[in-house]
């Protein structure tokens, strides 16, 4: 990559960082909001809403798969970016988050399997805590400004990429239910419509647009959860790479992502947070905060994350494979790492997956969600206050 493309690169990043770090305070208030709602004279409205059935689905229904979808397009339009002409552009790039987000992911893992094995419908949860959740870990590491270096945010952004490109991985493996060959077939010639129109150069958006419709219909009905439609449309997007010109304004990808990406950010996720984030603390006793799933979430976002990810950076340097990022010492990278922790969004969804209907279980994945995220929230914000910051090369 040419130094003006990679500055060109670094110029949208910082505009992308900071629009996250403020959709990570909106869905903190948001999260906040449920929890007051949840835990108010209004709970029963609330709870009786998200049931209410609005068409074949009901409301909560709608905003988890058909909202999402939207969310998994931008998730899907970040990845190909990045891998196409961003931070993870080349293998060198891709070696120090790519690593760290795959320690972060199984090391999670570990831990939750440790508190619950020997239950085999409870293990079908192994893969929440697994988890980042890139706005809300953004916004904590903004509020901590200039204590944490550039490299160590474009670290995190990163890491955080490579991470969602996992859960969609495990989304699609895991969490698929019975699958039906007609939809399937269906949606499989839905897509080779959307390379074709790829291959012959089609720009508009709009022929994208509505082949991916039809593409969630049929990615519904097929047993696959219907939000991989998003990914599935993205990464059929033309992106224009040229020389000088790092995500080029004329480019579809480019258009789309800018586009969806404030309405996501400031819209779709708060929704998404605001409907599952509510937890009534009334009935939470020993039974429920020691719950194997609760114990399990919790100690995997906030126990495993740290080791998994700090881990493995602190292994790739001192074998020299990799180094570290710059101007960054390792009391911040550790810093970083806790924040790694903070799985709100996805941690959430992939919990609604691993246990379907049963209310209970959700409830412990909530309980284990939120109190694993708000350690990791504050443990990482005063680490990142209380290391020392590396003099800056110039």
């Amino acid at each position: 990559m040419t130094n003006k493309r990679r500055l060109g690169a670094l110029s949208v990043l910082r505009e992308f960082l900071a629009q996250e770090a403020a959709g990570g305070y909106v869905l903190m208030a948001v999260a906040i909001l449920a929890m007051c709602v949840a835990n108010s004279p209004l709970s029963d409205l609330y709870f009786t809403a998200m049931k209410a059935k609005l068409g074949p689905l009901s409301v909560l229904h709608w905003i988890n798969d058909g909202l999402m979808a939207i969310f998994f397009l931008l998730v899907g339009l970040e990845i190909k970016r990045e891998f196409a002409d961003g931070q993870l552009s080349t293998w060198p790039d891709r070696i120090l988050p790519g690593v760290a987000a795959a320690g972060g992911m199984a090391a999670p893992a570990l831990f939750y399997v440790m508190f619950n094995t020997g239950d085999a419908a409870l293990l079908r949860g192994w893969a929440i805590p697994a988890a980042t959740d890139i706005a809300f870990s953004l916004g904590v590491l903004a509020l901590v400004g200039s204590r944490a270096p550039v490299s160590l945010k474009i670290f995190l952004t990163a890491l955080a990429i490579i991470d969602d490109l996992g859960a969609i991985v495990v989304i699609a493996i895991f969490y698929t239910s019975s699958l039906s060959v007609p939809a399937l077939a269906g949606a499989g010639a839905l897509i080779a419509v959307l390379i074709m129109f790829n291959r012959l150069g089609v720009k508009a958006l709009w022929p994208y647009l509505l082949a991916g419709c039809g593409l969630w219909v049929l990615v519904h009905e097929s047993g696959v959860h219907a939000t991989l439609a998003g990914v599935l449309l993205a990464l059929t997007i033309p992106i224009e790479v040229s020389p000088g010109k790092p995500d080029d304004a004329h480019s579809p990808l480019h258009q789309l992502e800018h586009t969806i990406s404030p309405w996501v950010a400031f819209l779709i996720v708060p929704v998404f947070g605001f409907a599952n984030a509510g937890v009534a603390l009334g009935g939470i006793g020993l039974t429920q905060v020691f719950h194997p799933v609760t114990l399990g979430v919790a100690a995997g976002l906030f126990l495993g994350k740290q080791i998994g990810v700090f881990g493995s950076v602190w292994l790739l340097v001192k074998t020299g494979l990799a180094q570290r990022p710059r101007d960054a010492n390792w009391g911040q990278i550790y810093g970083v790492a806790l924040l790694c922790g903070i799985g709100f969004t996805m941690s959430l969804f992939i919990g609604l997956l691993a246990f379907p209907g049963r209310d209970d279980l959700e409830h412990f994945v909530k309980i284990g969600v939120m109190g694993g995220s708000v350690l990791s929230a504050i443990a990482g914000a005063l680490v990142l206050m209380w290391a020392p910051p590396m003099k800056q090369k110039r």
